[in-house]
């Protein structure tokens, strides 16, 4: 290692020169205490071993963030989680900080572009994702020694809060959906939404169920379908849920409709009998289910995830506890109070009734309208919409392999 003075453009230098991992380093300065500082702790990193760090993070997020994809974010996230990240990325985070240095960034850095992002009238929930990624990125980047410490830990994040109460449908509300979608001859999605009303499953759990899922008294959720696959639940967690007698009844006829499959096969199958793609799942929300929703008098329409609500509300009305609500709804209990809190303090001294009474009197009500029946799919066509849903539609299926210029391109491996 020596210091040696050197003639630059702007007058006299200092360069520092010194070997590591079997190269010739130098680094130059304009003033020879600086150059005489920099040897110091050029030889205190070797005796420390810890000379690489001298050099990290030279490259720009942008790059760095290539990498991360790579190496950590493919091989250890879901493909929904992958889809969401590369939104958020090619959103908000490349356009501003992608082209920095990564030793470049700090948490001034960080707090400047959560104000840009609030002055740019992004909401909180996102500014929250944004902030969350960046800090996941960059957390690798101080395992993998390109920065001593992370600067977006020093930051605050938005606070995460619901920002409306969630609003359950009632019993005579899904019946009017229901009667709807019968009324079309669509008897497949009636079903589908007895299920994520009457049982409180997820869009994705419901339609990873087969028959070998019902028992006698109880439905078994152990997988979920992201984006055309099975895969494991949200939670990772398998749970039960109880299966009330109308929506037995239900699944039951419609069983018998489809010719008695067997029990490996899917309740509520896609094209050719597969799991639903993120493409047949938005047809059907945006062609189905929201015109139906509509036409029964659901304004605003509420998403279908939203009809989970309903089976809390109806478990709420019979006097459960809420640790049996989380547990079946697939919650922690602190997440099931934080987000029912409002109708455990409507259902605290009301009249207790019990879930399954309160389907019959709205199926009664409305039988007093219309009378509604099953009927067997050769005399409905029950299946149209499959046959009619393309393959592959205009949009793009998103999560295999994200639409971010910096992170498909050269990460893809298809």
């Amino acid at each position: 290692m020596s210091i040696e003075r050197i003639a630059r453009k702007r007058g006299a230098g200092w360069r520092v020169r010194w070997r590591e991992g079997g190269r010739n380093r130098a680094r130059t300065f304009d003033r020879k205490a600086d150059a005489a500082a920099f040897e110091a702790e050029v030889r205190r990193r070797q005796r420390a071993g810890d000379l690489a760090a001298l050099d990290a993070g030279q490259e720009t997020l942008q790059e760095f963030a290539e990498e991360w994809w790579r190496l950590y974010a493919r091989p250890n996230l879901a493909p929904i989680t992958l889809a969401s990240y590369a939104a958020v990325w090619d959103a908000h985070v490349l356009p501003r900080l992608g082209g920095l240095r990564l030793r470049e960034i700090d948490p001034q850095t960080v707090a400047r572009l959560r104000a840009e992002l609030t002055s740019a009238g992004v909401g909180n929930a996102s500014v929250r994702r944004v902030m969350v990624i960046l800090q996941g990125i960059l957390e690798r980047a101080v395992e993998w020694r390109r920065l001593p410490t992370n600067p977006a830990r020093a930051v605050r994040k938005p606070p995460q809060r619901r920002e409306r109460a969630v609003r359950p449908l009632t019993p005579l509300q899904v019946e009017r959906l229901r009667a709807q979608l019968l009324a079309s001859g669509r008897t497949r999605d009636a079903v589908l939404v007895s299920v994520l009303a009457y049982a409180g499953l997820r869009p994705s759990e419901a339609l990873a169920l087969t028959w070998g899922h019902l028992r006698e008294r109880t439905i078994l959720v152990e997988r979920g379908v992201v984006l055309g696959q099975l895969k494991t639940t949200k939670t990772g967690r398998t749970r039960t849920v109880r299966l009330l007698a109308p929506l037995a009844a239900d699944l039951r006829e419609w069983r018998i409709a489809r010719g008695r499959p067997p029990d490996d096969a899917l309740i509520f199958p896609g094209a050719n009998g597969s799991a639903w793609s993120d493409d047949a799942w938005r047809y059907w929300r945006r062609r189905i289910y929201t015109p139906a929703a509509r036409a029964s008098g659901l304004e605003p329409v509420p998403r279908p995830y939203d009809l989970r609500h309903s089976f809390v509300s109806l478990l709420l009305a019979e006097g459960a506890n809420v640790v049996e609500i989380a547990r079946q709804a697939g919650h922690s209990p602190a997440v099931t109070l934080s987000t029912y809190a409002h109708l455990f303090d409507e259902a605290q001294g009301a009249e207790r009734r019990p879930a399954e009474e309160q389907i019959r009197n709205a199926r009664q009500t409305l039988r007093r309208q219309r009378r509604t029946h099953f009927v067997p799919e050769g005399q409905l066509g029950l299946f149209p919409e499959e046959d009619k849903t393309p393959a592959n539609l205009e949009e793009p299926t998103r999560g295999f392999e994200p639409r971010t210029p910096s992170l498909r391109v050269k990460c893809s491996t298809s």
